[in-house]
């Protein structure tokens, strides 16, 4: 059996179903999304195997505590991207920041470094004046958080909309990566 752990969640291999073991439908969508976090963090020498259920242990006081800063990181990245406060959502990122676009599908694009993500940032805010981002569900364990949102902005002179989820890590405070994803 192999463990991959990312605090406070220990996934273990089990042939046990999710229903069997009385798992409500937002824990096993919480536990499926934490482990597309696992599969898209694994390093290259990790095999990771996906696992029927995920068991979580009890967080320690560091645990939360690092939680509790992840979630403050990306609120205070979230609520400047939703201003267009580009200096701002720089102040929330590091130096060595990486964001990976959804554009152009299937894989995106990454931006690596403060100076080109913020060179993104300017041009999105600048083609897109009324975007806004509406979070839906944010599920964040140790330093990495994931949020469930609706991206919304006028196209074409009409109302529009996508569904998506971002993937967060922070560090030191500050969010080092954000790769999205879009339904689609």
């Amino acid at each position: 059996m192999k463990i991959l752990m990312i605090l406070p969640a220990v996934l273990l291999v089990s042939n046990l179903s999710e229903a069997q073991n009385g798992l409500t439908e937002k824990a096993i969508f919480q536990n499926r999304l934490l482990l597309l976090a696992l599969c898209l963090e694994a390093s290259s020498d990790t095999k990771t195997i996906l696992p029927d259920r995920v068991i979580f242990k009890e967080p320690t006081m560091e645990d939360t505590d690092t939680t509790n800063a992840t979630l403050a990181a990306v609120e205070r990245f979230n609520a400047a991207f939703n201003r267009h406060d580009v200096d701002a959502v720089m102040a929330a990122m590091t130096e060595d920041c990486i964001f990976e676009n959804t554009n152009p599908a299937p894989d995106g694009t990454q931006y690596k470094g403060a100076a080109k993500v913020r060179a993104y940032w300017e041009k999105f805010f600048k083609n897109n004046p009324d975007a806004y981002f509406e979070t839906e569900e944010i599920i964040t364990s140790g330093n990495r958080c994931i949020v469930r949102w609706i991206y919304r902005k006028t196209k074409d002179g009409q109302p529009w909309h996508l569904k998506g989820v971002d993937i967060f890590k922070v560090k030191g405070g500050k969010v080092y990566e954000k790769f999205s994803y879009v339904k689609g």
